[in-house]
Formats: structure tokens, C-alpha cells, sequence
């Protein structure tokens, strides 16, 4: 690692292309995760899951509350320092005031479970668990939040493939091993929370050693503790924290809710599956993570050169996330029956969460990249607006729709319409206060050829999902990578599929 920094280079489309393929790769685990839900499913029961859900949910909002915001800082503080010291200087700062936190909140949970145990709902069977469940399980927090900012951290580097291992080998398949073993050794439920847990615990111990390849830490303690490096990282990371909370109340809200909505094991059932749905819209959600992710670190770097590269490559993120996310949520909205057999015909319910929760998550991915390129640009003042409308828009849906069809469905609904509200703002206030939109004059070709292949690549999937579900399952699989091949081959211009690389030249994009 360099002390100084040089003079970066131009920030380009392929830039953003490499990243997102080790990026993608990266968040396959959020895939794995998908296979294994079934499987949870069968070994402990829809209730039971139900409860496991619900308890991750809660540890995932805890987190995004008491992490301060300091994933999202470092996007914006590492790209921009100029030494080793400063990085690290970011680094510790984000570890205090990210896992500190989430330590003595734990602590206190795990104090007061038998307090806080009443208030969920769950079947009569998994009541003596939930106590212990809490106690146990709420060391997940400090766990997650470490891991989720040392990642943060490797990707400010910019170094997005170092997680590939992580997540997919021992964050989740270690996970499903560790749960299967649990269980076949008589643990019940209280397997998949210690399984959890050991998944958490070798990923954060593998962490330390990816985290010591691309920082000093010579320098994690011998520099200045209140430096302007970690006086930045610590106002960015408050500054981007309600937008955080929100965003991450859309994913894990609506679970909770549905828990308090309804009594017993209709709760814990209901919440499990929204999970589900949840999980199975994820396949698209990637698609805007994976830019997301990308995109922070390289605009933060193309805005310290020229606000030029910055347009540039948000216009070509656009494109590209539009040519795979909506023939992407097309198919499998039109096969979701076939893909909730997987978990049982009691989750046929779920049918109608599942379609909303793909078109709208298609829809964020394509307005959503936006909020990357305003956290980087704009004032921190502005990042909350979105945050704030698309909360009111879903509460005020809720209160309308909630009551005139089942809960899942009018949940699901609600928050759906707020995510697209909180995605499609952040694009309106890059055109009104930066003059930045990605819809140049290229965008009009890609979006109606997308379409049309979107709406055919649909209906093909609809009569697949006719047949029984072993044959329709690979069918519909099939032609959703079709659909998405088609939709860079035809409706993408010859240097967008260029800047992929040797994956447009394999793939024959090109």
C-alpha cells in the first residue's frame, strides 16, 4: 500500500463492470441463502422459522441503528484519503462508534429477554425457547455489525472480490452445515440460532486476516484518535444513518409487524413467510446491491477528479441494471408458484407478496442507484428527504390498504409503494440540484427493447409454471437467463457489453 495517494486515473464504465462481477459473485450468498430457506422450512417448521426470522430481522435493524451509519462512511471517507494513516484512522473510527454500540446494547437485551419475550408471538410449542432464543442470539449483533464494517471496509478499498469466501462459503453454506448437524444431533430450533451464530463467529475471525492484507494496523493505533479523517467518517456515518434505518425498516419491518399484527403461531407463521417472499425477491435486490456497492467508492473517487466521470458512469449503471432486473423480476413473477412449492403448499400463500415485492424491487434497482451518486455529491442534508417521504408514503398506504385484503398481502403492498417512493426521490433531487440524470440519449433504445423482451420472456414463463413444478423449475430458471442475455445482447449499445470484458467476449455479448 502506497503512503500517498496518486493521481487517480479516470473513473470509467469498466471500472464499474469489474467490480460488479466480484461484487455479484460476492453477494451470491444472498442466492445460497434462497436454496437454504426450504430447508429450514422442513427441518424446524414454518412456525419455527417464523421465530428465527423474526429474531434476524430484529438484529438486523438493531444494527443499522447502532452501527452510527459507519458502513455507509466509509464509502465515502476511505476513497478519499490520502495516506495509509488516514484509512486507518477511518477504520478504527468505525469500529468504536460502529461495534462499541452494538456491545452494550446486546448486553442489556440479554439482561432484559424475559422482559422483552412476552411481546412476540410464536406457537405454543416454541414458547419456553424464546427466552434463551434471546439471550443467545442477541450476540449476533455485535457479530454482524463487525462483519458488515470490515467488509465495508475492504470494499473502500476497492477491493470488491475479498468477500466471495466470506459470505458464501462460511456465512451461508457454513451456516445450512452447521444447522443440519445441529439438528441431526436432537438441538431443535436452538440449533439454527447457534448455527447462526457459528457461521458469524468464523466469518468475523476470517475478517481480522482480510482486514490486515489492505490496512496498516500498525497505524490503527499509533495515529490520532480525534484526527480529521475520523471526524469525517464519524459526521458522514450520522449523517447517513436515518437513510440507513429507514431502508433497512423496509426489509425488516414488515416481518415484525405482521408478528405483532397477528396472535400465536399465526404471527410467527405470517412472518416467515414474508421472509420467504422476501428472500425470493432478493434475486433482484442483488442486482441493485451489487451497483450499489460498486458505485459508492468509484463515484467518491470519480468526484474528486471530474463531476464528467461521475455522470458517466451513473448513465451506464442505469442501462445496465434496466436490461437485467426487469426480464429478471418478469420471469420469475410469472413462475412463482413453482418456486413457492419449494417450500410447502402453505407457503401458496405468499403468491401475492412475492410478485409485488419482485416488480418493486425491480423498480428500485433501476431508480435506486441514484442514492449511491447523491451520498457522494450532495449534502448530507439532502440524503434524508427520500428517507423520510418514503416512510410516510408507506405508513399512509398501510393505513389504507391494511384491512381490506390479508395481512401479508396489504403489508407487502404498502411497504412496496414506499420503496419505489424512497428509490425514485434520490433521482429527482440529482436532476433538480445537480444537473446529474442517466437517461441520455441512449437510454430510450434500451428501455423499449428491454421491455419488449421483459413482456415475451414473461408470458414464457407463465405457461412454463403450468407444468408440474421438478420440470417447470429449470424451465423457468432457463429462461430467465435467457431473457437476461437477450437484454444485453439486443438492447444495450456495443460499449456498454464492451466494458464487460472477457464476460461479454464468453457470453458472446460482443
Amino acid at each position: 500500500m502506497s503512503e500517498d495517494a496518486a493521481a487517480s486515473p479516470a473513473v470509467t464504465s469498466r471500472h464499474v463492470a469489474r467490480g460488479l462481477g466480484t461484487t455479484v459473485l460476492a453477494r451470491l450468498g444472498a442466492v445460497v441463502e434462497i436454496v437454504a430457506q426450504p430447508l429450514y422450512v422442513l427441518m424446524f417448521g414454518l412456525a419455527g422459522y417464523g421465530l428465527y426470522a423474526v429474531l434476524w430481522a430484529t438484529i438486523n435493524l438493531l444494527e443499522n441503528i447502532f452501527d452510527t451509519g459507519m458502513t455507509s462512511a466509509m464509502q465515502r471517507t476511505v476513497p478519499q484519503s490520502a495516506s495509509d494513516a488516514e484509512a486507518a484512522a477511518a477504520l478504527r473510527t468505525a469500529m468504536v462508534f460502529g461495534v462499541g454500540p452494538c456491545l452494550i446494547v446486546a448486553g442489556g437485551i440479554a439482561l432484559f429477554a424475559a422482559d422483552l419475550a412476552p411481546l412476540l408471538n410464536v406457537a405454543d410449542k416454541d414458547r419456553p425457547l424464546v427466552v434463551p432464543a434471546i439471550q443467545l442470539f442477541v450476540w449476533a449483533l455485535p457479530l454482524w455489525a463487525f462483519v458488515e464494517i470490515a467488509t465495508s471496509a475492504m470494499r473502500a478499498r476497492m477491493v470488491f472480490g475479498a468477500e466471495i469466501r466470506l459470505r458464501i462459503v462460511w456465512e451461508q453454506i457454513m451456516r445450512l452445515v452447521f444447522a443440519g448437524l445441529f439438528f441431526a444431533g436432537g438441538f431443535g430450533l436452538k440449533g439454527l440460532f447457534i448455527a447462526h451464530l457459528c457461521s458469524l463467529a468464523v466469518t468475523a475471525f476470517l475478517c481480522v486476516r482480510l482486514l490486515a492484507r489492505y490496512y496498516s494496523f500498525a497505524d490503527l493505533w499509533r495515529g490520532p484518535w480525534a484526527s480529521d479523517t475520523a471526524r469525517s467518517t464519524f459526521w458522514a456515518g450520522l449523517s447517513i444513518l436515518p437513510s440507513n434505518i429507514i431502508a433497512r425498516l423496509f426489509g425488516d419491518a414488515p416481518a415484525l409487524i405482521l408478528n405483532l399484527l397477528l396472535p400465536g403461531a399465526a404471527g410467527a407463521a405470517a412472518a416467515g413467510l414474508f421472509t420467504i417472499a422476501r428472500k425470493l425477491s432478493s434475486v433482484v435486490q442483488l442486482v441493485r446491491i451489487a451497483f450499489v456497492y460498486v458505485l459508492a467508492p468509484l463515484a467518491a473517487s470519480a468526484e474528486r477528479s471530474e463531476r464528467a466521470q461521475v455522470a458517466d458512469i451513473y448513465a451506464y449503471a442505469t442501462r445496465l441494471i434496466f436490461a437485467i432486473a426487469l426480464p429478471l423480476a418478469a420471469v420469475l413473477a410469472a413462475g412463482s408458484s413453482s418456486l413457492l412449492g419449494l417450500f410447502g403448499a402453505q407457503a401458496h400463500i405468499a403468491q401475492g407478496a412475492v410478485i409485488i415485492l419482485l416488480f418493486a424491487r425491480a423498480l428500485e434497482a433501476v431508480l435506486g442507484i441514484s442514492l449511491p451518486v447523491l451520498q457522494v455529491v450532495a449534502a448530507f442534508r439532502h440524503q434524508l428527504t427520500a428517507s423520510l417521504f418514503g416512510v410516510i408514503v408507506a405508513v399512509g398506504a398501510g393505513g389504507l390498504i391494511v384491512g381490506h385484503m390479508d395481512a401479508l398481502t396489504g403489508v407487502t403492498l404498502a411497504m412496496s409503494i414506499g420503496l419505489v417512493v424512497m428509490a425514485g426521490i434520490p433521482m429527482i433531487q440529482l436532476a433538480a440540484g445537480e444537473r446529474l440524470h442517466p437517461f441520455d440519449h441512449q437510454f430510450p433504445k434500451v428501455a423499449a427493447i428491454g421491455l419488449a423482451i421483459t413482456l415475451g420472456a414473461g408470458a414464457i414463463a407463465l405457461l412454463a409454471s403450468r407444468l408440474p413444478d421438478p420440470v417447470a423449475l429449470p424451465l423457468i430458471t432457463a429462461i430467465a437467463a435467457g431473457a437476461i442475455w437477450l437484454s444485453l445482447r439486443f438492447a444495450l449499445p456495443h460499449a456498454d457489453r464492451a466494458s464487460l470484458g472477457k464476460t461479454a467476449r464468453k457470453l458472446r455479448l460482443v
